[in-house]
């Protein structure tokens, strides 16, 4: 898919799983497994799904999942799987290291979104992407290292640190604008300081979903997830996004779904629910 001056590339990252009542928060169970069946532990399967963006002059990646520093009982816990889909497969699959990658946008600063910002190399934490600009939202960086007891779970400095380290990181305040052609639109019911990527050229839009609407089966509008930090504030933010997403045709982008990178939605007067999957790159 082309959008302006950007062709985008699906990266899948890893496969793995969490508790399906986090994922859905007050949606009872018979409700949530029709859409996402659970396993003997009760977790539902799932990706980690980035997204590249490659102009003539920049290969910007979106997130980049769970990555591989994982010890052996975290892998069990939450079923982390990287035999099938990894970054640097994802991106070799169509011509391009990790040393090619310019930008990194890092939605927010959860480890499942930005664990491959490094890996372990020689039993050190070094920089995946060598050449890249790490960015991240003031708000998410201020709460990632002080985080709440809710929150510290969530976030894991290994993450970022050797990043600012090195001067790798650039902090970004409020939703400005700071690569061309990628507006911002942020949230605060998931996380603070959500930065979702929109990506338009007059034509098409679209929406990069983050921990908004990770899933398919989390565009109905109540279906939020009990790791959100206000999920009163997230079920405002879905009805703004979604309202936009019907009323302009935007694409929205799925970070988490297993079965489909993304769609478009309509409203059938009462509810939103998916039109049509949309693939963004074979």
């Amino acid at each position: 898919m082309k959008i302006g001056k950007y062709t985008l590339y699906s990266i899948e990252t890893s496969e793995f799983g969490l508790d399906g009542g986090a994922m859905f928060g007050i949606i009872p169970k018979p409700l949530w497994e029709k859409s996402a069946p659970a396993d003997e532990k009760n977790r539902i399967n799932m990706v980690t799904r980035s997204l590249l963006l490659v102009s003539d002059d920049r290969k910007i990646l979106i997130d980049t999942g769970n990555g591989t520093k994982w010890d052996e009982k975290y892998r069990k816990i939450y079923n982390i799987d990287t035999s099938q889909y990894s970054i640097e497969f994802s991106l070799a699959k169509y011509g391009f290291t990790a040393e090619d990658i310019t930008d990194v946008i890092c939605t927010h600063l959860h480890f499942d979104h930005v664990g491959g910002n490094t890996k372990i190399e020689n039993d050190k934490i070094v920089p995946t992407f060598t050449n890249a600009k790490y960015w991240a939202s003031k708000e998410n960086w201020r709460l990632a290292n002080h985080p709440s007891q809710k929150d510290s779970g969530s976030f894991m400095e290994n993450d970022w640190k050797v990043l600012a380290e090195n001067g790798m990181i650039e902090i970004v305040d409020g939703d400005e604008t700071f690569i061309d052609d990628i507006d911002i639109y942020l949230t605060n019911g998931h996380t603070t300081g959500c930065m979702h990527p929109l990506i338009s050229d007059g034509n098409n839009t679209l929406f990069y979903g983050a921990d908004i609407i990770p899933m398919a089966a989390h565009i109905p509008v109540p279906w939020v997830m009990a790791y959100d930090i206000n999920p009163v504030v997230t079920v405002q933010e879905k009805i703004k996004i979604l309202t936009k997403v019907v009323d302009e045709n935007w694409i929205l982008f799925f970070e988490h779904e297993p079965n489909i990178q993304a769609c478009t939605v309509y409203n059938n007067g009462k509810h939103f629910k998916m039109k049509s999957s949309v693939i963004i790159s074979e």
